[in-house]
């Protein structure tokens, strides 16, 4: 591993993953294999901060440089993840990250999952995040979630719906397709084709991941993209045909997909971020059995040397305008604005 004053690139290191799978705390976002979907998908350029004592991995600061015309050069740990702490952080990493924006003039740096090890900083902005034990049996792991999913589980099987469990290109296209339409239905353009493949064959491929997909007769009512190392499970994407919502596809998805990680010996499943505004998905998460804790983004920009507020952008006037577009443009949206998002 060769260190330079602008970080580590993952992807030429022979035995990155070797010695992040030995960290204790590492997850699927600090592999090699999240780094090439980020660079394969958006170009983004890789910057990983560590520190190396007695010949392992004792911290890791994960940051991809995103170099935009529209958005500016900022760094970011990490692009479309939905939290991403740094490993045994101390502030030398951050010192390190910050001396490397100033080098490539970067606008800010943003690291999501705040460990108060960063001198003087504060959270700009903050999560519900959610996670479910899955070390227990079975039974009790049904039990643990609330009375109503339970009854839509059951809803479900006795409807005759059927998962699936694949890692396969086909598949991803499958999700695909449930996707776009969700992201219209919630006023979003959908990320780009190319995102899904590449998370498909650097992830799904190699072992790091399924996708889980309800069908009923051979049509799909939904499907969900779970990543995963050795250790945890994270539920990354779902998509559902509103059609067919009372059939309740979404409850028995999840719960298949507990029983699978699970079964695979993995600990726990981590459901992601959650807008403090989204009541609802909050809700669902819990009603699944997801222990709840507060998640804090840190952002610091160089302009005025300082910690900035941020503001959650995932609802505003523009649901509207997506919410109205055909498909085809929606996706053609994606396209265009997620290269120069993060």
């Amino acid at each position: 591993m060769i260190k330079t004053p602008l970080g580590v690139d993952p992807l030429g290191c022979s035995d990155w993953d070797a010695r992040v799978a030995e960290h204790p705390h590492s997850t699927i976002f600090h592999g090699s294999g999240w780094a090439r979907v980020l660079r394969d998908s958006y170009g983004h350029s890789p910057h990983y901060f560590t520190r190396i004592e007695g010949g392992q991995l004792a911290g890791m600061l994960p940051v991809m440089e995103v170099s935009s015309w529209l958005t500016g050069r900022r760094g970011v740990s990490l692009p479309f993840t939905d939290c991403c702490a740094a490993l045994q952080s101390a502030g030398d990493l951050y010192e390190k990250a910050m001396e490397c924006g100033r080098k490539r003039r970067w606008k800010f740096l943003e690291c999501r999952g705040c460990d108060g090890a960063w001198e003087g900083s504060k959270p700009s902005l903050s999560f519900w995040g959610h996670k479910i034990d899955l070390g227990m049996a079975q039974a009790k792991l049904f039990e643990g979630m609330e009375s109503a999913v339970r009854r839509g589980v059951r809803k479900a099987e006795r409807a005759g719906v059927a998962i699936d469990f694949d890692t396969g290109e086909e598949s991803m296209r499958t999700f695909y397709h449930l996707h776009c339409r969700t992201r219209r239905r919630h006023g979003l353009p959908p990320q780009p084709w190319r995102f899904f493949l590449n998370i498909q064959r650097h992830l799904l491929s190699v072992g790091q991941g399924f996708l889980a997909t309800a069908r009923l007769q051979g049509r799909p009512l939904a499907a969900a993209v779970f990543l995963h190392d050795g250790r945890q499970a994270n539920y990354k994407f779902g998509a559902s045909d509103f059609a067919f919502q009372n059939m309740r596809p979404n409850n028995l998805v999840m719960w298949a997909a507990m029983k699978r990680c699970a079964e695979r010996g993995l600990a726990a499943l981590d459901l992601g971020r959650t807008s403090l505004s989204n009541d609802g998905l909050r809700r669902f998460k819990l009603g699944l059995g997801a222990q709840e804790e507060e998640i804090g983004y840190v952002k610091y920009d160089f302009s005025i040397r300082q910690f900035i507020q941020d503001v959650d952008r995932s609802k505003g006037w523009f649901n509207r305008v997506f919410a109205r577009l055909p498909l085809p443009v929606l996706r053609l949206s994606g396209d265009v604005l997620y290269p120069h998002l993060s």
